[in-house]
């Protein structure tokens, strides 16, 4: 197990450094940002002075290596667009992202997860049908789309939620939190709703599509030879073993839901990193866009390695196949 351990970390160590370099040489070909920070009449002096304080006169090697032991140790620089360091605007910025996901992720969950356990348990229903029709959409539909259809509905037609911002948000120590205003609610229905539709609508078709193939498994056709109610075989020995191979999409899309969040802060004006990100394109801001993919990075790598070591703990064939190799 120890082995396992130190042999997947190792190589989520090799990904992220390579990410972190791809991304990093990515940025040379988005623009210079020395001609958004330098006004009109800027003169060559100025352009040289500037670009030496940044260290963008520097080899490619050498700022990527100075950015790496900044990020370990929790620096990312200084914004090139606000002056500030980037790790304190990410952290204000942070929250706001993360509750938006927490929601979305408990929504395409709980919700994913009951509605493929009910269309597979009344897979003959006419609720099962219309749900799977339903469902097309949130397959379908690219994200930000969902989201114009439902400010157009929810907003303009009918009024009753808002279309941008995040409502008011109250302090908690250092974060700041929308859970406990009711316009800080009202503001995260429509950007969660856009977020979480199609993981839940994936989640939902992977789990009926498991739960199917379970229940025409020969040890659910004994439990019902032998009596078992259907509550008992539905729930207690179909839905646990369902729910083996779903562990691992899971994980991946709650990474998704924090990656693919740029487009629906985009589209809702939501305060969040995902928005921020955008801006900091648009501004060639380089070590915000650096931060910010090295972060998800991060989050990527640590969900496979859980996932991965939840596989190992509950398979015991990968235990034998690490003993063996």
């Amino acid at each position: 197990m120890f082995a396992y351990i130190v042999r997947r970390m190792f190589q989520s160590v090799i990904v992220l450094l390579v990410v972190g370099l791809v991304a990093f040489s990515m940025f040379r070909f988005v623009g210079d940002p020395i001609d958004n920070m330098l006004g009109q009449e800027r003169t060559q002096a100025d352009i040289d002075r500037l670009r030496t304080e940044l260290g963008l006169d520097q080899p490619f090697i050498v700022q990527y290596a100075k950015f790496l032991q900044g990020a370990v140790q929790g620096n990312f620089g200084v914004s090139y667009r606000q002056g500030r360091p980037v790790s304190t605007i990410i952290a204000e910025r942070a929250p706001a992202t993360l509750e938006l996901a927490f929601v979305s992720g408990f929504l395409a969950i709980t919700m994913g997860i009951a509605l493929g356990v009910f269309t597979a348990i009344r897979r003959q229903g006419v609720a099962a049908n219309i749900i799977m029709t339903v469902s097309l959409i949130g397959v379908s539909l690219p994200t930000f789309l969902i989201g114009i259809l439902l400010i157009y509905i929810f907003s303009v037609e009918l009024d009753l939620l808002p279309s941008f911002g995040r409502g008011e948000t109250v302090m908690i120590g250092g974060w700041s939190t929308g859970f406990l205003t009711t316009s800080g609610l009202t503001a995260l229905i429509l950007p969660a709703i856009t977020l979480g539709l199609y993981q839940m609508t994936l989640i939902m078709r992977l789990v009926r599509s498991e739960m199917l193939e379970v229940l025409r498994a020969d040890y659910v056709r004994f439990a019902r030879a032998r009596g078992l109610s259907d509550r008992v075989i539905n729930f207690r020995h179909a839905l646990k073993n369902t729910l083996v191979p779903v562990i691992t999409i899971t994980g991946l899309q709650l990474g998704s839901i924090i990656a693919f969040a740029i487009i629906t802060e985009t589209v809702f004006q939501w305060p969040g990193v995902g928005l921020l990100f955008i801006n900091a394109i648009q501004f060639v801001d380089i070590p915000v866009m650096a931060a910010y993919l090295m972060l998800i990075s991060v989050m990527f790598v640590t969900i496979n390695l859980i996932v991965d070591l939840l596989y190992y703990a509950i398979d015991p064939r990968l235990r034998v196949d690490a003993r063996a190799t």
